[in-house]
């Protein structure tokens, strides 16, 4: 069964999922644990209901995961950041900050979701770059073109930061987000990126 995601009982339902779901997190402290329908219980509906939202619980993590990604993202960036340098350093600065605190709060079982926690991550990096990159009114450049460039800085940022997030004390953050910044955006008035393709 298919739902509109912008209907107003298909948010509650699915705020009613996540909120479940965070205070089963609370109260066991790991991921694999926590069933279908241990979720559905704690939210007070059926298990008819959850699959109604979600293919399976893995669905459900990739969803509450870029919930949390967004929500830690819209904390720090302003409410209407666009493409600049300095909305651009909040954002690899959040990235390395919400990895770093993810795999602190993970436990070894949680392990088997890392990819899908990952990939819930890139996606909606992905997703706010090639927002910023449209809305720049980048003339002269094609769709994909556009879409190209999003992907290849998405992927150096969030590679960048994953990698750092498995040994933090090689590097500190702000020396990553300096480096990156370097790597993209080297000049005040231009992103190099929107010139290497």
């Amino acid at each position: 069964m298919s739902v509109n995601p912008d209907d107003p009982r298909v948010i509650r339902t699915r705020q009613q999922l996540v909120q479940a779901f965070n205070e089963l997190v609370g109260e066991k402290r790991n991921f694999y644990s926590i069933s279908v329908h241990d979720i559905a219980a704690q939210a007070a509906v059926n298990r008819t209901t959850f699959y109604a939202h979600f293919q399976d619980k893995y669905d459900f993590l990739e969803y509450w995961k870029t919930e949390k990604f967004q929500v830690f993202v819209n904390g720090r960036l302003p409410d209407d950041a666009s493409l600049n340098a300095d909305n651009l350093r909040i954002l690899i600065q959040t990235i390395f900050d919400f990895l770093l605190q993810a795999r602190q709060y993970s436990t070894p079982g949680d392990k088997q979701f890392e990819a899908i926690f990952e990939n819930a991550i890139h996606k909606e990096l992905h997703r706010l770059l090639l927002k910023w990159l449209l809305e720049a009114n980048m003339q002269g450049y094609s769709r994909d073109k556009v879409e190209t460039k999003a992907l290849v800085v998405s992927w150096g940022v969030f590679g960048s930061a994953l990698q750092w997030s498995r040994n933090p004390q090689s590097r500190s953050v702000e020396w990553m987000v300096e480096e990156i910044m370097e790597v993209i955006w080297a000049d005040p008035q231009t992103p190099k990126f929107l010139d290497f393709l």
